[in-house]
């Protein structure tokens, strides 16, 4: 089977930098008081039950041989209040830990959705949605508990392995250099296996945001892949992006847990050769309770090494996280206000395009050196074959794309040279696509205006021919949709959407295939409203069923070769030409 696009893995970097871990140290200074007093209470709960052994040590050489009941209660009561402060302190750290790695999540998806709401069409049109879903919701959660606790608990347990070696020193030299001399194996080891570990993490991250991605497209696209009998195709795409994302994910993790391996085996050994030296040799400077002391400690001093090398597996795999989420914060904003932008004054409508040029890449030009003028007021129709630039046209006046050379101009402004906000919000744009956010209708309709009162998104549906079949729903204006207008009809979703934008009172209208799902009977309704609201608005509308523009003051047609076209529908008639012939090809169709 041919391979599909969301088998393509996103490209690699292959050494492990720190670049980005130091770039979300931004996000754990500002909570740095919250962690050092974190980190105080666990390094104090570790000094308290690094004291258990030397207590039972004395115990054990000292007090049970000497008789001395009393002295024994009193270790035993120092022990469990030892117990009990590490309690006490480690659930402290706990709950300050849990709350910062909160707020870490929250400033990281807050800074991630902001940048989103900014990138430009052309960022959403190049990229499969559940990629992008992945790293807002994934990544994020799995970065969060590393940048918190994961700080921490490397720092910790370096602190822990210097006082475990302090102590061991103190309990007896000679022992603690037996346990100290597996560390150079270990150092050894860790080196072979980290590159391999972090080249698994990487490709663990990309599988599984391919795997996401088509899950989420599949779900999108569920009717389609019904409609076309793709079930059985789809199921082996997924099984083979998942079956790819497991093979990785194994083998991944094989590499990580030869780490642990390698340390339970230095453990025994170095234990080992320490309870042979001490039998053999050190004997009877060596006493049982100085054994059982070193014993612990030394268990004690391997599990830091490999609670180490477990917090670096998983800053590996925040690193690889992190690189997918700082890619997206630095994915550039090419559709911004310019600097020095001014707000571009309340809009009467003139509309120039100045010597356009425009691609959405440099392999093909879809607007060449286009030139037109449009008089405030004026209803223009953009007609012609699929793909000649009709829609390319309406989205430049809303500057969702960037021009390669000329300008547009509204009222003699350059809208490259305004804020976007005030150009947009005079603007009511209704795209080909009705999208529907879940919530109420009423919710949906308002959104482009959140002030409109009642009575006004009412009159709004009426105009549009949607008042009626909201009526007739369970709750009215309250009933609830779900995401993309679940239940609603292709035509309900189309009404709703112009009522949307109809509200908000737009200076300039555009309508872009805004009645291509409704039927004629509703068309035609809809029809005396629109040309209510045209009067004394720029408008520009597409629209391939023709009937439907024959009012507008001026049509153009729009071909590869850019504006063949322009004039009244009479005119364009009567010259029977381009448009000509396209109105009687779909009259006699």
């Amino acid at each position: 089977m041919a391979r599909n696009r969301f088998d393509v893995d996103e490209v690699l970097e292959s050494p492990f930098s720190m670049t980005h871990l130091k770039r979300a140290m931004k996000y754990v200074k500002k909570h740095a008081w919250k962690m050092i007093t974190a980190m105080v209470c666990s390094a104090l709960a570790v000094v308290a039950t690094l004291f258990t052994p030397m207590i039972l040590s004395y115990a054990v050489d000292v007090t049970i041989p000497a008789g001395d009941v009393t002295m024994l209660l009193l270790l035993s009561l120092l022990m469990l209040l030892t117990i009990v402060a590490s309690i006490i302190l480690t659930t402290v750290r706990s709950r300050i830990m849990t709350k910062v790695g909160q707020e870490i999540v929250y400033d990281i998806r807050k800074d991630l959705f902001d940048h989103l709401q900014l990138l430009p069409f052309q960022y959403y049109d190049d990229r499969p949605h559940g990629k992008i879903l992945t790293r807002v919701v994934h990544y994020v959660n799995s970065v969060s508990d590393t940048l918190s606790n994961g700080i921490i608990n490397f720092v910790l347990e370096i602190f822990n392995l210097i006082f475990i070696g302090i102590f061991m020193f103190l309990v007896d030299v000679r022992l603690s250099f037996i346990v100290l001399a597996g560390l150079p194996l270990f150092v050894i080891i860790a080196m072979i296996l980290k590159p391999k570990q972090r080249r698994g993490w990487q490709l663990i991250s990309n599988k599984g945001s391919n795997m996401n991605a088509y899950f989420q497209e599949s779900i999108d696209g569920a009717k389609i892949t019904q409609v076309f009998a793709r079930e059985e195709e789809n199921r082996e795409i997924y099984d083979r992006l998942n079956k790819s994302h497991v093979s990785v994910w194994l083998k991944t993790q094989y590499t990580a847990n030869l780490i642990p391996i390698s340390v339970d085996v230095l453990s025994v050994l170095v234990l080992s050769f320490m309870y042979l030296a001490g039998v053999l040799w050190f004997v009877p400077a060596i006493t049982f309770g100085k054994i059982l002391s070193m014993s612990n400690y030394a268990s004690r001093f391997w599990q830091p090494i490999l609670n180490i090398s477990n917090l670096y597996n998983s800053f590996v795999n925040t690193i690889a996280y992190l690189e997918r989420i700082f890619e997206t914060m630095d994915e550039p904003v090419t559709v911004c206000d310019a600097p020095g932008a001014t707000l571009l004054p309340e809009v009467k409508g003139a509309v120039s395009f100045d010597h356009v040029t425009f691609s959405y890449d440099s392999s093909k030009v879809i607007l060449n050196d286009l030139s037109f003028t449009v008089r405030p007021g004026e209803s223009i129709a953009l007609v012609g074959p699929t793909g000649a630039g009709k829609s390319t046209i309406v989205n430049l006046i809303s500057r969702f794309y960037n021009l390669d050379s000329g300008a547009v101009l509204i009222d003699g402004n350059d809208i490259a040279k305004v804020t976007l906000h005030s150009l947009r919000s005079q603007m009511g744009i209704m795209l080909q696509d009705s999208f529907i956010f879940s919530g109420t209708i009423r919710d949906n309709i308002r959104y482009g205006r959140l002030d409109a009162t009642d009575e006004e998104i009412v009159k709004a549906c009426e105009t549009v021919c949607a008042n009626e079949f909201i009526e007739e729903m369970p709750k009215g204006y309250d009933t609830h949709v779900t995401e993309r207008g679940g239940g609603l009809s292709q035509g309900q979703k189309q009404l709703i959407a112009f009522a949307r934008t109809l509200l908000s009172d737009p200076k300039i209208l555009i309508l872009d295939e805004a009645t291509s799902s409704i039927d004629t009977k509703t068309e035609r309704q809809l029809q005396i409203g629109l040309n209510k609201l045209l009067e004394g608005r720029t408008s520009f509308i597409i629209a391939h069923r023709l009937s439907t523009i024959k009012n507008c003051d001026r049509i153009m047609y729009v071909s590869n070769q850019g504006i063949t076209e322009c004039g009244s529908h009479e005119e364009l008639m009567a010259a029977k030409g381009d448009y000509y012939r396209l109105y009687t090809a779909q009259l006699a169709g």
